[in-house]
């Protein structure tokens, strides 16, 4: 079974859409010779592919609930710190005070046990997600990349198949991390990144390496690297961030390959041990 990504499908749809012209466009963009193809996952994958999903659903409806108690609050003249960890003092302040209607405070209750359900279930799933990652190989090896925790190389080890891709650069541009290219005339002229593919995955890589620049701006950190200084000293952090992003998926690529896992460059080792 071939699986072909629908973008590739969409220029060979002749007018008026109905089932035979779009089956005679899949045929047609099936056989040409430079077709990429969708690997088709097992079971198991798609299984383990939900606990992360699920979970990212279950972090969004609990922020999503956040905002709203704090909204309301603030409608109330109470303002806590931002923060998920800040929201017991929010309730806290609630309850304490005295001129609030009870049906505000009853609506404020209601969400409080609503977030305390979701952190029950989001506990349950990291600790499933946790089991997964362990019993993981492709993933435990992954993990050794600065950046990459259980959550991305999870991701990475279940929704990707590193022989699907030539380089590591294939796999950074499916993952929408390289510019894309706006050529013509002979002059090549080079764009932002295409944000195409696996939306999720590129949002896991880049805060995996917004992370990593903001553990290595700590005095004596081990994770900065020549290669990571200068491009700081260059560019806007954001754009270093997506850059190391796109560096982080090409070493995950190596790591799937060739079944190593990650070590330090030489020269950047001694450095930081000097």
């Amino acid at each position: 079974m071939l699986l072909v990504p629908p973008q590739y499908v969409k220029p060979y749809v002749k007018r008026g859409k109905n089932d035979r012209n779009d089956a005679e466009a899949i045929c047609e963009a099936a056989g040409r010779p430079g077709m990429h193809f969708v690997p088709v996952k097992t079971i198991d994958q798609q299984a383990q592919g939900m606990i992360v999903k699920i979970r990212e659903t279950f972090a969004g409806q609990r922020t999503a609930l956040i905002n709203t108690a704090r909204g309301h609050a603030t409608e109330f003249g109470i303002v806590a710190a931002k923060g998920a960890k800040k929201v017991a003092d929010l309730f806290v302040a609630i309850e304490r005070e005295n001129d609030m209607p009870p049906e505000a405070k009853e609506m404020f209750a209601h969400l409080r046990h609503q977030l305390d359900e979701l952190d029950a279930r989001i506990e349950q799933i990291e600790a499933r997600l946790s089991a997964a990652h362990k019993a993981n190989e492709v993933s435990q090896r992954l993990s050794t990349i600065p950046g990459l925790g259980p959550v991305t190389a999870l991701t990475l080890a279940v929704e990707i198949d590193a022989a699907a891709f030539e380089s590591g650069r294939h796999l950074a541009a499916w993952a929408g991390l390289t510019p894309k290219e706006h050529s013509t005339g002979g002059k090549q002229r080079m764009g932002g990144i295409s944000r195409a593919g696996n939306e999720r995955l590129r949002a896991l890589l880049v805060a995996g390496a917004t992370s990593v620049i903001n553990a290595a701006m700590r005095p004596g950190s081990k994770l900065m690297t020549d290669w990571l200084r200068a491009l700081l000293q260059r560019k806007p952090r954001k754009v270093v961030a997506v850059a190391l992003a796109n560096k982080m998926a090409r070493v995950a690529w190596a790591l799937m390959t060739r079944a190593e896992v990650y070590r330090r460059p030489a020269a950047t080792a001694l450095a930081a041990a000097a």
